[in-house]
């Protein structure tokens, strides 16, 4: 028999290093599963509970072992279910290979069933896309969607008919209008010229109070980051897909920046005179100096992201590590240590702080404490996803962050339902390690509760069986309803907001893995330590508190009115709301017990 060219497509798959394909069968992509079964394992196929985690999958591949993830779906409405996964790919810049079905080639243009125009419906999310028609067109397709992908950090799609994939695989003929392709791509080292650097040198030594930002851009630059903020004696601190690139023990390191952010990451931003962005895209520039007040010098990989959220007088296109090391020799070791040890000193202050509000007394947990509780729990080797939600707040400033630890979430799009498959994605990627996801019930509820059957299918293949779904269980949309308190001056909104309680442990215990409930605030520890001691994957539910507050690092005039308007008109939890915020801003200056 000859080759099909689904047969090719998979072979070609592997010559590039796919190892690992996350998707959902369907009639629209058969040829390729077909050959994907033929391959007898070279590629592990694993099957999720729908598209859309697939592709939040493929992306956590992706962050988590720095190759490009691959998803996979029919066409039509299973393609269609891959979007808001590829624009976690897109808006965090990581690569990913998606690969569809499409209605068959005969049947194209006749309004079939399942036919959808999938060039259009990804041409804004996709770097490269393209629908194949011939079977020598295959080849060149696929070497350039994973070309694309890996050197523009972006979102490669394949559409292929399903025909197609069943016909005899043919060589493009030598002779014109057919083209030769070929596998391999190697990052090149991007460094910006000597007259640039030496720029950028300048304006940092010439500071007296050095801030540093950092983002992902930064995950693989930690000893360079560290070596600069030292001879600048500057502070440092983490934009929320950057939390991993600085262990949280240095004592200048203030964390995470912004609404999720802490009181010193606030300070140092407020009164620095010159700033260093590397490799992040933070997107709310009140939290940074205003414009005019601090001199800036960026770096990044990507030239789009330069100067768009804080004017930088030296933009360096490069990599973080290369940059920083070839930057390093050009600073000058300040020996004033005022400003370090005035950053210092609010770094202890923010700790005392948020241990503090983490262990004020709430109905019946304090959310807070989930994490607080967590973090010294943590093996050096453990792997932490989140959700979008108020469980990112607790995510950002709760958890301390050791060497070796890897962390992420969905970063620029913000969505929720990511923590799940993010965290099976982490544990296929690495499974000798522990991983942890940390959900709000509203994901949970919305996609997460499906993709644990995904687990209970897998887990036996694992090294290690220690992963673990926290759910924080507040029958609230939290997030959104303190938005809707400080930002909008609104009360919580019921009907939009209000959601069931649902014994998330006991349907983990129905399909085999271990559930644990916790309930009251003096067993969290405990419950973590079980957990974490398992054998087999746990699903933990924490019963927390509603009504503590995600507060920000700095609360602003126009926030504090918006509240006292909500208070005004008349709060649905208007009582245990003012306990909860009475608890943790008082938390810093009530004397003794704070219950």
């Amino acid at each position: 028999m000859s080759k099909s060219v689904g047969d090719f497509f998979v072979e070609r798959l592997y010559e590039w290093g796919v190892r690992t394909i996350f998707g959902y069968p369907g009639d629209g992509i058969n040829g390729v599963l077909g050959a994907l079964d033929r391959a007898e394992g070279k590629i592990q196929f694993i099957q999720v509970r729908h598209e859309e985690m697939a592709a939040f999958m493929a992306v956590a591949h992706a962050k988590f072992t720095g190759e490009p993830g691959v998803c996979l779906s029919t066409g039509g409405p299973g393609a269609a279910h891959l979007v808001t996964g590829l624009y976690d790919a897109r808006c965090d810049h990581v690569p990913v290979l998606a690969i569809c079905g499409q209605a068959p080639s005969t049947a194209r243009g006749a309004h079939y069933q399942q036919e959808l125009n999938l060039d259009r419906l990804f041409q804004d999310v996709a770097d490269y896309v393209y629908e194949a028609s011939q079977p020598s067109q295959v080849r060149h397709l696929l070497d350039r969607a994973m070309r694309t992908a890996l050197g523009r950090n972006g979102v490669s799609v394949l559409v292929l008919p399903n025909d197609l994939q069943e016909k005899p695989y043919e060589d493009p003929p030598r002779k014109h209008g057919s083209v030769f392709s070929g596998i391999g791509y190697t990052k090149p080292r991007v460094v910006p010229y000597e007259a640039d650097l030496q720029r950028a040198a300048d304006v940092l030594n010439a500071g007296s109070k050095v801030a540093i930002l950092v983002g992902a851009g930064a995950l693989n630059a930690t000893d360079e980051v560290i070596a600069v903020a030292e001879r600048l004696k500057a502070g440092c601190a983490k934009a929320l897909l950057g939390k991993a690139a600085l262990p949280d023990h240095l004592p200048w390191v203030t964390g995470s920046i912004g609404i999720l952010g802490t009181k010193a990451s606030w300070e140092l931003m407020s009164d620095c005179d010159t700033l260093l962005l590397i490799g992040t895209g933070f997107p709310y520039a009140e939290f940074l100096p205003k414009e005019g007040k601090a001199r800036a010098v960026q770096i990044d990989i990507d030239p789009t992201m330069l100067s768009i959220r804080f004017p930088a007088e030296v933009n360096l296109h490069g990599d973080s590590a290369e940059t920083l090391r070839l930057l390093l020799p050009l600073l000058k070791e300040k020996t004033d240590t005022d400003w370090r040890a005035k950053i210092e000193k609010e770094v202890r202050d923010s700790y005392k702080t948020l241990e503090e509000r983490a262990l004020a007394s709430a109905n019946p947990i304090n959310p807070q404490r989930v994490c607080h509780e967590l973090s010294p729990l943590l093996s050096r080797d453990a792997i932490v996803t989140s959700d979008s939600g108020s469980c990112a707040n607790w995510y950002a400033r709760d958890l301390k962050v050791q060497r070796g630890q890897m962390y992420s979430l969905s970063g620029g799009l913000a969505s929720m339902g990511a923590a799940v498959p993010y965290a099976i994605a982490a544990k296929f990627a690495h499974p000798d390690r522990p991983v942890i996801a940390l959900v709000g019930d509203g994901a949970m509820q919305m996609n997460n509760m499906a993709e644990l059957i995904t687990v209970a299918k897998y887990w036996k293949r694992w090294k290690d069986p220690r992963w673990i779904v926290c759910v924080f269980n507040n029958q609230d949309l939290n997030q959104v309803t303190w938005e809707q308190r400080v930002m909008e001056g609104n009360p919580k909104f019921e009907a939009t907001q209000q959601i069931p309680d649902v014994p998330y442990h006991r349907f983990g215990e129905l399909i085999g893995l271990k559930g644990i409930f916790c309930n009251d605030p003096d067993q969290v520890g405990e419950a973590w330590r079980e957990a974490l001691a398992a054998d087999r994957p746990v699903v933990l539910e924490f019963k927390t508190d509603p009504d503590v507050p995600p507060l920000p690092s700095h609360i602003t005039l126009e926030q504090a009115k918006h509240f006292m308007t909500t208070i005004a008109k008349g709060d649905p939890s208007e009582g245990s709301m003012l306990a909860g915020v009475a608890k943790q801003v008082l938390s810093t200056i009530l004397p003794g017990d704070k219950k």
